[in-house]
């Protein structure tokens, strides 16, 4: 197998308290203020503050092929790569206290179109995503 992982990208992180933009092509989805609306997807709820965000990297580390790259108060990033062709997505997460939730920016590293990848997989970590349900009920 050959790797597309392309090169992390350097401008990834906060950029005056928020997480920037998708530059316009379809393989971006983000909930942040300033992206055009056809990449916006919902932020995830955040009732307990940042402990939700500990509790998200929790879940994230558990799907396959998913590196944590930076962890720290207020913001993550994680690589998402691809089974087959291996490709990277860069996923960014920002806690926003005012707001109580955790805003996401999702996008591909090369190529122009992910064929909706990044969208979806907001969308199933959301649909995992239960900050109101106790870790310790049985079955979760």
């Amino acid at each position: 197998m050959f790797g597309c992982t392309g090169t992390r990208p350097a401008d990834l992180g906060l950029r005056n308290g928020v997480l920037r933009p998708c530059p316009g092509t379809p393989n971006c989805v983000s909930s942040e203020t300033g992206t055009p609306s056809k990449f916006l997807v919902k932020a995830f709820p955040a009732p307990a503050g940042a402990a939700d965000l500990t509790r998200l990297a929790e879940l994230v580390a558990a799907w396959p092929r998913t590196a944590i790259v930076v962890s720290q108060p207020g913001y993550m990033h994680v690589e998402f790569t691809s089974l087959l062709m291996r490709f990277v997505d860069d996923v960014e997460f920002r806690y926003d206290a005012a707001a109580s939730v955790i805003h996401v920016r999702s996008a591909s590293r090369l190529g122009e179109s992910d064929l909706g990848v990044n969208r979806k997989r907001v969308e199933a970590l959301r649909d995992k995503w239960d900050p109101t349900v106790d870790e310790a009920v049985p079955g979760r």
